[in-house]
C-alpha cells in the first residue's frame, strides 16, 4: 500500500520529533523515506544583495548546500541508510510537500505539528495546515510535544466508524499497519441518539431511553460485523468498542486512555482543485487529539 515515507523538515526540533515515529515505520514497512527541505522564496531574497556579491544564484545554492547537509546527518540516524534520500526544494513548504508527494500515489507523509499548551488544544502549524487541505495522499500527524523522544512507535490502531462507506476507507490503511506493526486493532462506533426535530403539531413525545437502546443496538451489532470481517481476512487481534456520546470527544478520550495508540480515520474528499475538505469529526480529532492521528482522503468513488 505505502511504497514511501515522505518526511518534511525544517530544522527546527518540533518538525523534528516525527522521526521516531517515522524511523520505527520505515523498518517495519521496510520502504524507503525521502526527506524534503522547502527554502521559501523569501528567504533567497532576504539573503541576496547584489550590491555586496549575494547574488541570487549564490544564495540558492549556499542555502541548498546547507539544507542538504542537515538532512543527510537527519539521515544517517536510519536504520537502513541506503534507502534514504534527501532533497532540497526551492518554494512554499506546503506546496513542495503536497506536489512531491503527488509524484506517487503511494506515499505516504509525516510530519510534525507545531503543537501549544491550553485548554490541550492542538494548534497545527500553517504548513501543517495547509498540506492537510491540500494533499491526497496518506498523512500522519504527530503532535510536538515538550518532551522529546529518541524511540516512539504504536501498539494500538485506534478506527472510529460511523457506519458510512467513506469512514470505512480508512480499515484497509489500518490493516497495512496492524500487519505491519504488529498492532491490535480497535474499531470503535461512538453512538447517540438520532436527531430529529419535532414539532408542536406532533402527537407524542418520543421515548428518548427507547431511541438511546436503538442506537446503542445498532452501533453494536455494526462494529461487531466489522470486526468479524477483519478477523476472518486473517487479522488476530481486532476489538470491538461502542460508546456513547459525541464523536469526537469520545474518540479522542479513547485514545488518550490507549497506550501508544494511532487513530486512522478517513476524510471527506472532494473534487474541485484537489481540495480535500475534512469531515466535522476528523477535522476536530486532528486538531484536538494528543495522540497521533492518520488521516486518509476518501475516495468519492468507493
Amino acid at each position: 500500500m505505502y511504497t514511501k515515507i515522505l518526511l518534511p523538515l525544517d530544522g527546527s526540533s518540533n518538525a523534528e520529533q516525527v522521526l521516531p515515529y517515522a524511523r520505527s515505520l520505515v523498518s517495519a514497512l521496510d520502504v524507503p523515506v525521502e526527506l524534503v527541505h522547502a527554502v521559501e522564496p523569501e528567504i533567497i531574497a532576504t539573503f541576496a544583495d547584489p550590491n555586496h556579491g549575494r547574488y541570487v544564484d549564490i544564495v540558492q545554492s549556499t542555502l541548498k548546500e546547507e539544507g542538504l547537509k542537515y538532512l543527510n546527518e537527519i539521515g544517517r540516524s536510519f536504520p537502513k541508510t541506503s534507502k534514504v534520500s534527501c532533497s532540497t526544494e526551492f518554494g512554499k513548504p506546503a506546496d513542495v510537500i503536497v506536489s512531491t508527494a503527488a509524484g506517487e500515489p503511494g506515499t505516504l507523509v509525516a510530519m510534525a505539528t507545531h503543537g501549544r499548551s491550553g485548554f490541550q488544544r492542538w494548534l497545527l502549524g500553517s504548513v501543517a495546515e495547509k498540506v492537510l487541505q491540500m494533499t491526497a495522499n496518506p498523512l500522519l500527524l504527530v503532535r510536538a510535544s515538550p518532551e522529546k523522544k529518541s524511540a516512539a512507535g504504536f501498539k494500538t490502531i485506534v478506527v472510529p466508524l460511523d457506519g458510512s462507506p467513506l469512514a470505512e476507507q480508512a480499515i484497509p490503511h489500518a490493516c497495512e499497519m496492524a500487519r505491519r506493526l504488529d498492532l491490535e486493532i480497535v474499531l470503535l462506533r461512538v453512538y447517540a441518539i438520532p436527531v430529529m426535530g419535532f414539532t408542536a403539531e406532533d402527537y407524542y413525545t418520543p421515548n428518548l431511553e427507547e431511541l438511546l437502546k436503538q442506537a446503542e443496538d445498532q452501533a453494536k451489532s455494526y462494529i461487531e460485523e466489522k470486526a468479524a470481517e477483519l478477523r476472518k481476512a486473517g487479522l488476530g487481534r481486532v476489538t470491538s468498542r461502542f460508546l456513547e456520546g459525541e464523536s469526537a470527544d469520545r474518540i479522542i478520550e479513547f485514545a488518550r486512555k490507549t497506550p501508544d495508540s494511532l487513530i486512522a480515520m478517513c476524510s471527506h474528499g472532494r473534487s474541485g482543485i484537489g481540495r480535500l475538505v475534512l469531515g466535522s469529526v476528523t477535522s476536530r480529532v486532528v486538531r484536538h487529539s494528543g495522540d497521533p492521528v492518520l488521516v486518509v482522503r476518501a475516495s468519492a468513488a468507493k
